[in-house]
């Protein structure tokens, strides 16, 4: 049967594609892309603590993915939600949390299981916090929001959505091993995710935390820590365009080709913010050892980089010290100017500006 948009594509074709995936200029993007990741990796290792990355970059790969799906809120929102133990009260800024909850669940879980429908399923319920499951209703459609034209009807069925997934999980762990470079098969993961549409909500950010789970289960990354969704916000029209050409007329190559020139750019650019991260770091901790040498140690310079917006207690609670010194400590950086004060209701933050101007630009 004839692709339609407006009608279920429960014809989508079972993985792999019947293309060529390995095409000179695929293979040579393959190789530059690699590079960039093993660079990232060999970077972000010479981080003391993974937390700070975790808490940072992290958290921006969040806000970014969260705003492909038009849930905005701002870097200072989310990172001040970050340090409040009830994540604030700023509803988009817990949204965001939670698809760090949710990646980071994934990545905890990875090391001892496969990327399975039931991860899926417990990625996409901790995002939208609610017991979602895979589409059992019919009448999904993917229109345009400015014209509300179908633009793709994903198949439906949970017959037919689960045997689908089962066919993902197949290629993502082929016996034996087809020698697919990870890479490409991520690309190709990523689209017949997104083609299959499994759940009623928070399809694209789950299909981008698998992206980067994918990374760290193949050991291209250590940690989940990688800023793709800039790339695809920066590109937004050639990603739907992407897609829609590989439903309409198996144009795999461009798709495989824009997926792995996200990878390489992102890594690129993640890359040049941990070494600024590295450089201010060092700067801070040569500061404070030669103007304030009575509270400097290894720790507190970790502390206040692995949260922009830190708080007494963070320093408190890890250097197993009283309220009263951990204040002394913070008051002291802020007299320095390497942190700043901020009072807001009976909140006291004391903010990273210059860790705050690295992560957001």
């Amino acid at each position: 049967m004839a692709y339609a948009r407006d009608l279920p594509y429960n014809d989508l074709p079972l993985l792999p594609p019947k293309a060529e995936l390995e095409t000179r200029d695929i293979l040579k993007q393959v190789t530059a892309s690699s590079r960039a990741l093993a660079d990232l990796r060999g970077l972000a290792r010479m981080i003391p603590n993974q937390g700070i990355l975790i808490n940072g970059i992290v958290l921006q790969e969040a806000r970014l993915s969260s705003e492909i799906e038009n849930i905005v809120t701002t870097s200072d929102e989310l990172y001040r939600a970050a340090a409040d133990a009830d994540g604030g009260s700023d509803p988009s800024a817990k949204e965001v949390l939670r698809y760090r909850e949710a990646l980071w669940h994934g990545f905890q879980e990875i090391r001892q299981r496969p990327l399975t429908t039931n991860l899926f399923i417990e990625i996409v319920r901790i995002i939208k916090k609610t017991d979602l499951d895979v589409r059992k209703t019919t009448g999904t459609k993917l229109a345009n929001h400015k014209t509300s034209e179908v633009i793709y009807t994903p198949p439906e069925g949970e017959a037919v959505i689960r045997n689908k997934l089962a066919n993902l999980e197949q290629f993502l762990y082929p016996d034996p091993d087809d020698g697919l470079d990870p890479l490409i098969r991520l690309a190709v993961m990523h689209y017949q995710f997104e083609a299959i549409h499994p759940f009623p909500d928070g399809n694209g950010r789950t299909g981008r935390i698998l992206n980067i789970l994918l990374l760290v289960e193949h050991k291209l990354l250590d940690i989940p820590v990688l800023y793709l969704s800039r790339y695809i916000l920066e590109n937004r029209a050639s990603y739907y365009e992407g897609l829609r050409r590989v439903t309409e007329e198996g144009a795999w190559e461009n798709w495989v080709l824009y997926i792995l020139k996200a990878i390489e750019t992102t890594a690129r650019e993640t890359q040049d913010r941990v070494q600024q991260i590295l450089t201010l770091m060092e700067d801070v901790r040569v500061e404070v050892q030669e103007k304030a040498p009575r509270i400097y140690s290894k720790d507190l310079i970790e502390i206040v980089f692995r949260h922009p917006y830190c708080k007494i207690k963070f320093v408190e609670e890890a250097g197993k010290t009283t309220r009263q010194t951990a204040s002394a400590y913070l008051k002291v950086l802020s007299e320095l100017g390497i942190l700043r004060l901020h009072k807001m209701g009976r909140d006291v933050y004391y903010i990273n500006d210059q860790l705050l101007h690295v992560l957001t630009k």
